[in-house]
């Protein structure tokens, strides 16, 4: 028998077009949440909807820019508007450029902590104004493991997840009193096109799973890289009932390669 932990309930999930976003969005809407999938790439997230409505399940895509905060608000209304108060948000649109701090410019700095930090602020702060008046609703952050662990080449990315991690965990302190629940699941190296965009060929596979001594990268103990699913499994669990005293915590999905960390 089907799961039905969100029957009856709206979701919203940011960078749904791809990868964890697009995961996450479908096992929502499999344990029956109504689905509002969001991000900046149109044509993506019209198709990940197109795709799942034929499926007979319940998903609008929406075009939408985390970074602007007017149309982040202006995207909550009409969301609410066209299917219901939202229940659940799941915070993962996301960037990530790597390299040299030395060599980092400004626009990539910038970029990603608009992507990945500022767009978990304007996104929660409209959802939860919302949430407050029902003293209900439950918000999660995909941040990454990266958060937790220095990593070479990742001085611009790691600290965007580190801050959004802990603005969550914070929001989650002012929103208790509400019965909302805020909580963080922290992704190590997943099969997704932003992954893969990182290896030179198909042997980066391996070397990601194998770690390097000579960055300081433990590889992953499981042997085995993540899967979307994995990681939207982790999501569907904070934000369903079955997690509900659970709120301001960090769960690490990554094989254990940040070894508890």
């Amino acid at each position: 028998m089907a799961r039905s932990d969100f029957e009856g309930k709206v979701a919203l999930v940011t960078g749904a077009a791809r990868g964890i976003g697009a995961a996450v969005a479908r096992t929502l809407a499999e344990r029956g949440a109504t689905v509002a999938a969001v991000d900046a790439d149109r044509a993506g997230v019209t198709s990940l909807a197109d795709e799942l409505c034929a499926a007979g399940l319940r998903v609008t895509g929406y075009f939408g820019d985390v970074t602007d905060s007017s149309a982040v608000d202006s995207l909550v209304a009409s969301v609410e508007y066209d299917l219901a108060p939202i229940d659940v948000l799941v915070n993962v649109a996301g960037i990530l450029r790597t390299g040299s701090i030395l060599d980092m410019s400004d626009e990539d700095w910038a970029a990603m902590f608009a992507v990945n930090t500022t767009g978990v602020f304007t996104m929660s702060r409209a959802v939860a104004k919302s949430m407050i008046s029902r003293r209900s609703g439950a918000i999660v952050t995909v941040a990454s493991n990266a958060g937790h662990v220095p990593r070479v080449g990742m001085g611009g990315y790691a600290p965007t997840k580190a801050a959004s991690a802990m603005f969550t965990k914070c929001l989650g302190l002012e929103l208790a009193e509400y019965g909302i629940r805020c909580n963080v699941v922290s992704p190590g190296s997943t099969d997704t096109p932003m992954l893969q965009g990182m290896w030179a060929d198909e042997s980066g596979r391996q070397a990601t799973i194998d770690g390097s001594l000579s960055t300081f990268k433990v590889g992953i103990p499981l042997r085995k890289l993540a899967t979307p699913a994995d990681i939207a499994a982790a999501v569907a669990f904070l934000a369903s009932d079955d997690a509900g005293h659970i709120t301001m915590h960090d769960l690490c999905v990554d094989g254990g390669a940040a070894l508890g960390a």
